[in-house]
């Protein structure tokens, strides 16, 4: 599914697209105004899961979906079994992506400068970028 800059409903290739998620699995039951979104997950441990894509996912779903109002979603470790539950409801529409808007924009910098300032977390033993002071370099 697709959202343009204003959230509003696009199609996933739409000329005007802003954002594109995918859920694993949706089921949507417009009478009951629920729907149900799970993405799996192949990593071996639940430790580190971000529900943060739910949140982005719920997004777009109530957006295409307006008679939605609440969503149940998870994530499904299937290596290990394990499941985490996020529950996101209509009242907190545009709240999920304002949490983002930050990064995108530092994103969108970056693209319009070709200035990529380095960035330390757990990630930069598998970064590409070897020159990097924080990667070896």
């Amino acid at each position: 599914m697709g959202l343009t800059k204003n959230l509003e409903p696009c199609d996933f290739y739409d000329k005007n697209v802003w954002w594109r998620g995918i859920a694993d699995l949706l089921i949507v039951n417009k009478e009951k105004g629920l729907a149900y979104s799970l993405d799996y997950k192949t990593g071996s441990s639940s430790r580190y899961a971000d529900i943060q894509q739910l949140d982005l996912v719920a997004e777009g779903v109530m957006a295409h979906f307006p008679e939605i109002t609440r969503i149940k979603s998870g994530l499904l470790f299937v290596v290990s079994n394990e499941f985490v539950k996020a529950y996101q409801t209509a009242d907190s529409r545009g709240r999920y992506m304002e949490r983002v808007l930050p990064d995108l924009h530092r994103l969108q910098v970056a693209m319009e400068t070709g200035v990529w300032n380095a960035s330390p977390n757990n990630l930069c033993g598998w970064c590409p970028v070897t020159s990097c002071i924080h990667n070896g370099g």
